[in-house]
């Protein structure tokens, strides 16, 4: 049992699915719990989306735990077309995989952050790569989360890049500006990884190649799987030659801050347009202790080659 906690909490889209295979691999750390989120799928999916993940892996002890269904200003969710032309329409890139026998905790998603948070204490870290709804829900439910949790490492935002969804607002951050705004201006110890990293961590077709050559269930479905984000990325962004591995990164980080540079700065979300879901720096708190570290660099060739190695490791077991 390792003495760091973690908590993933996904829209269980492709890169969320590697983010699970990265933490599961990574013996540095507990993966205590998965809280599910909208986004690339809607809640219920994404939930399903992680058993399925969690079971292929051998992780069916994990417990999954079902989140809010919806932005904390809406009164619903509707998945975007851009999201299932990139994950597919079941989030895993329309491969099929064994349904689990298991089902959700009864537990919601916020209570289970909340009782983690008082069990663990700073030995927690929590990881949210979806919309902050879950987390800022349960910051406005116990306050005292913020002092608790050692840190939070979030897969959102775009300092110093255009955003993904409009020119200023990146996907997480989009779906919901106020919860970010709410999570970014709290006293947590935050740590932002967002697209002006993510974009810089790659992977193509040789490296499903190679999982796929391994023979087991794991590596041919997580080939698949991966072959799909990859084809979607050369469709809209065939730029980058690959796909990004935005989720696996915030994993990475919170294991090992020093696979990235950061910026110390307080922040916030801007909630209105023109610049709705955009993080900037909050010009009222430049002077006050800062809280938030914003990665602007990262040591790629290192994180891809360790992601690779831990991974390809996981699914020669399964």
């Amino acid at each position: 049992m390792a003495k760091k906690k973690l908590i993933l909490d996904l829209d269980t889209g492709i890169d969320d699915a590697l983010a699970i295979a990265y933490a599961v691999a990574s013996e540095e750390a507990d993966l205590i719990g998965v809280t599910s989120t909208y986004g690339n799928v809607v809640t219920k999916q994404a939930a399903a989306n992680s058993l399925r993940i969690l079971d292929l892996l051998g992780q069916s002890n994990v417990p999954v735990y079902l989140g809010l269904p919806h932005s904390s200003t809406s009164n619903h969710f509707d998945v975007m077309a851009v999201s299932q032309a990139i994950h597919g329409v079941n989030g895993i890139g329309e491969v099929a995989l064994e349904k689990s026998q298991r089902q959700p905790e009864n537990e919601a998603a916020v209570d289970f952050m909340i009782r983690s948070a008082k069990t663990y204490g700073t030995d927690l870290t929590i990881i949210p790569t979806g919309p902050m709804t879950n987390l800022a829900a349960a910051i406005a439910k116990a306050p005292e989360l913020t002092a608790l949790v050692g840190s939070v490492t979030f897969m959102g935002g775009a300092l110093t890049v255009p955003g993904n969804v409009t020119e200023v607002g990146e996907a997480n951050i989009n779906q919901d500006p106020a919860a970010a705004d709410a999570v970014l201006r709290s006293s947590a110890s935050l740590t932002m990884v967002g697209l002006d990293v993510t974009l810089r961590t790659l992977l193509t077709r040789k490296e499903t190649k190679l999982w796929r050559s391994l023979g087991t269930k794991s590596g041919q479905a997580f080939a698949d799987i991966v072959d799909y984000y990859i084809a979607a990325y050369a469709r809209l962004s065939a730029n980058l030659n690959g796909c990004a591995l935005h989720d696996p990164l915030a994993v990475g980080v919170a294991l090992d801050p020093d696979l990235v540079q950061t910026i110390d700065l307080n922040m916030k979300v801007e909630t209105e347009a023109p610049f709705a879901a955009r993080t900037v720096g909050d010009v009222d708190r430049l002077n006050e202790p800062t809280n938030v570290k914003v990665a602007v660099n990262v040591a790629a060739e290192r994180f891809l080659q360790r992601f690779m190695q831990r991974l390809t490791w996981l699914f020669a077991q399964h």
